[in-house]
């Protein structure tokens, strides 16, 4: 039989895998009776020794050259949240582990999260609540959920969802993503463009791109100086895609755009940040994604029902290969 151990944040290992789920595991695998943090198995690696299995989540152990040498015999990680970036190293893709997460389970609370704010600001429902002066004058300004243009930045398992969610309204969509087909995005109800046109075009712009070495900074002041009268900005993705500075010295200027900002390079922002005091930046403390038992449970389902795929021999459906890891973080 597997054997498997739990590494992950004692804050989370009830959550992801509550008492149903990690019994329903215990079940199908030997499992190590203690579950062990990032920290504690640093003090008991040779526990590893024997571990076929790993499920974790929320503050996994780096498997960095020295963990995965007192892990002989690692056949597969289960990661039951959503970017392994913390956690997977190039020793660990040396050794052709199997990865899986559960980034598409999170997907799904960020896109319909995204959905109600793209929904609110075709109303003009952040400007009137940030400016609640401009209610008899501007009430008209804004499209609606008819004819609005809404634009997509990066079409990775959110931005692709959201696609979706939009497609059944009377919406032009607009995408901007290097990687991806038009025709893939044409079957999304969508029209592949530059970033540029993006800015200059919607009435609604929504960033869903990775934080990664080449996308970190790649939202300038430029963009948000293009943007529409009256135009809203939304980010659930990372804050440090966007050059903060350059966004806020626009935004200061621009006081008809709003910024939506569900993420920002700090977390908080310090105390003195003009993002709490300006009127036209709306901020939310990083709740896109799965918040509450009822959604963090889903990613210990998906888990539990691709450990069953595993010991039946059959494909993962969350799989992570390292091409899609560099690609998406």
């Amino acid at each position: 039989m597997e054997k498997a151990i739990f590494i992950l944040s004692d804050a989370f290992f009830n959550i992801i895998y509550p008492p149903d789920i990690y019994e329903a595991i215990k079940a199908r695998v030997n499992v190590v009776a203690t579950p062990y943090t990032a920290q504690s198995i640093r003090d008991n690696l040779a526990i590893l020794n024997d571990v076929t299995l790993i499920f974790s989540g929320w503050g996994a152990p780096k498997m960095d050259a020295d963990f995965l040498a007192h892990a002989p015999n690692l056949k597969a990680v289960f990661y039951g949240a959503g970017s392994v970036r913390g956690m997977v190293t190039p020793a660990f893709w040396q050794r052709n582990i199997l990865l899986t997460n559960a980034v598409r389970v999170n997907a799904e609370p960020v896109a319909y999260f995204t959905f109600a704010e793209i929904i609110f600001a075709l109303k003009g429902g952040w400007h009137h609540i940030k400016q609640p002066e401009t209610y008899a004058d501007k009430k008209h300004t804004f499209p609606g959920m008819i004819g609005g243009t809404v634009g997509i930045i990066s079409l990775g398992s959110i931005g692709q969802r959201t696609c979706e969610l939009l497609r059944p309204l009377n919406l032009k969509l607009l995408v901007y993503d290097p990687f991806t087909k038009p025709a893939h995005v044409q079957a999304l109800g969508g029209e592949l463009c530059d970033l540029d046109t993006i800015f200059r075009e919607c009435d609604v712009v929504s960033l869903h791109t990775p934080l990664l070495d080449e996308t970190r900074g790649m939202i300038t002041g430029a963009d948000f100086e293009m943007m529409k009268p009256h135009s809203t900005f939304i980010n659930t993705a990372r804050g440090a895609i966007i050059r903060e500075d350059e966004m806020l010295e626009v935004l200061q200027k621009r006081q008809d755009i709003v910024a939506v900002l569900d993420v920002t390079v700090n977390e908080p922002p310090a105390a003195d940040s003009p993002l709490w005091t300006l009127p036209n930046v709306i901020l939310t403390p990083h709740i896109a994604g799965a918040l509450g038992a009822g959604e963090i449970r889903e990613f210990g389902v998906l888990m539990l029902a691709e450990l069953e795929r595993y010991l039946n021999g059959e494909p993962l459906h969350a799989r992570i290969t390292q091409r899609q890891f560099e690609r998406m973080g």
